[in-house]
């Protein structure tokens, strides 16, 4: 028998989550049944959309009850298995407790193998935020040659990918981000054309205009709010418009009232489309293969945020909401 720490919602948080809202557990797991395959965690994914399973409201992820434990992508190592494929020593990643060690029905888990990157890179670039950013870029954008793109968050893990990808089709990136630290990267390291940093902005409009003076073609929103109006007003005609995340109102007590820039809509005959990644489910090899192939060639750089110990793993989520992060953010449990 195998003991583990492990998160469990303690509550449901009004507006921002704190310590209230975590309870950290020991609890004893039993040997593997039938088909299942037991894992030591060895990194943990947090990402801004578990804020909406902690509500109790519809949301397009399932919420978590009170007294359940927090889950989401982990890649860890099989220690024991009953009648499974997997075998002792491989590396697996699939959604699994936020723990030291879990369970889990070996259908739900994939075997990895990231070569010479580390294997946090398949909750990364080469996981569920880096095939976001694929589809999301190739399928909803669909950026081109001579077209300026527009990406919130744009140091994130998604936002980061995406710009990229735009640049390798030939368009000019504009990014916005939360520092001018975050900024540098961007522009630097992930090669974008420009970066707005909002948190020094008072007029996003203005400073818009200036980074992108021949409007916006396309518009990869992973925040909604300010940003994403100020952006509205310089939609082109035929732009593209990719919602995948609104973070700006995660944790929003009350939600403001709006849409009211849909006017520019009906002017430019922007497209503006909804973004989940399952929808793809049945191409994630090719994404992640593509991927694989761009970061080996230095034409996709990433980066990853890394918290040690599962005992500050709400930290790291929490620190989502904070812009903490540059790249993905990941906690590396062992």
């Amino acid at each position: 028998m195998v003991t583990t720490e492990r998160y469990f919602l303690a509550e449901r948080p009004d507006g921002v989550p704190d310590d209230e809202t975590f309870d950290l557990r020991t609890i004893d797991l039993g040997d593997p049944a039938a088909g299942e395959v037991l894992v030591k965690i060895r990194y943990l994914s947090v990402d801004p959309y578990m804020r909406g399973r902690m509500d109790a409201g519809e949301s397009y992820a399932e919420p978590w009850e009170v007294d359940e434990p927090l889950e989401g992508g982990a890649v860890g190592e099989v220690v024991d298995e009953a009648g499974t494929e997997f075998e002792p020593g491989d590396t697996v990643v699939g959604n699994m407790s936020w723990s030291e060690y879990h369970l889990a029905d070996a259908d739900g888990l994939q075997r990895i193998e990231t070569g010479a990157l580390p294997v946090s890179t398949a909750l990364g670039v080469l996981g569920m935020p880096g095939r976001t950013a694929y589809f999301g870029t190739r399928e909803v954008l669909e950026p081109r040659a001579g077209d300026t793109v527009v990406v919130s968050a744009a140091a994130g893990a998604v936002g980061s990918v995406v710009g990229q990808l735009a640049k390798l089709q030939g368009a000019r990136v504009v990014g916005f981000a939360g520092s001018d630290e975050k900024c540098e990267v961007v522009e630097e390291e992930f090669g974008f054309d420009a970066c707005i940093n909002y948190k020094a902005t008072d007029d996003y409009i203005e400073a818009l205009s200036e980074a992108a003076p021949e409007g916006v073609d396309g518009y990869f929103d992973n925040v909604g709010g300010p940003i994403t109006d100020a952006v509205f007003t310089q939609l082109n005609v035929d732009a593209r418009v990719a919602v995948c995340g609104q973070i700006a109102l995660y944790n929003a007590e009350e939600m403001p009232t709006g849409p009211r820039k849909l006017g520019k809509l009906i002017e430019t005959r922007a497209r503006v489309q909804g973004l989940l990644v399952g929808d793809f489910a049945p191409r994630f090899e090719e994404a992640t293969a593509d991927l694989a192939e761009w970061v080996a060639a230095g034409e996709i750089e990433y980066r990853e945020t890394v918290t040690e110990g599962l005992e500050n793993a709400p930290d790291a989520f929490l620190g989502l909401f904070e812009g903490e992060n540059i790249g993905k953010q990941v906690v590396r449990v062992e």
